[in-house]
């Protein structure tokens, strides 16, 4: 994974609670592809990310999700966590954000509680996608294909269960991003 990602900009929405190794290891992935990911926050600062319900890492937000510019990413990675999830789609800035990706059509790719920010920006229906498992009746609700497979790829949209899915997960994003 070097370089198949040289000068491209990918954007990672996030907030605290976000689950830390759901933040850290795609970072990671996209910084050894070449990538540059940039910290979308709800507002400027920091975030506090969690191992599960415990405080983790503080983490820098480089741009501040109003002010930033989707023209200007080539993908977006929404991290999960369940307070980051219900934190991120409740910010109608974050929903117009994550939005904008799908409207241009450029990749996305979300893991295990991300989903409900997907539900929220009504960009869902008819798609084939997983998810954190208690997302599964929201999903379907929302007009998704529910599946339990580790990573699922639907046109642009990448998705992913959990944790335990992250290397499988980051190496998909990473062939997705190259494509996209």
């Amino acid at each position: 994974m070097s370089g198949e990602l040289n000068g491209k900009r990918i954007a990672v929405l996030a907030t605290d609670g976000v689950e830390q190794v759901e933040l850290d290891q795609p970072w990671q992935a996209l910084v050894a592809a070449g990538a540059q990911p940039q910290l979308v926050g709800l507002a400027d600062g920091t975030i506090t990310a969690y191992d599960h319900i415990v405080e983790g890492d503080t983490k820098t937000v480089d741009v501040a999700v109003a002010d930033a510019d989707p023209g200007s990413f080539d993908g977006l990675v929404l991290p999960g966590g369940v307070i980051n999830g219900d934190f991120v789609r409740a910010d109608a800035d974050a929903v117009a954000f994550v939005t904008a990706f799908f409207d241009a059509g450029k990749p996305v790719a979300a893991v295990c509680h991300a989903p409900w920010v997907l539900i929220e920006a009504d960009v869902v229906r008819d798609r084939r996608m997983t998810s954190w498992p208690s997302l599964q009746t929201d999903l379907r609700n929302a007009g998704a294909e529910w599946v339990d497979e580790e990573v699922v790829v639907d046109g642009n949209l990448t998705t992913s269960r959990k944790p335990d899915d992250l290397p499988a997960f980051s190496r998909t994003i990473v062939e997705q991003f190259a494509a996209g």
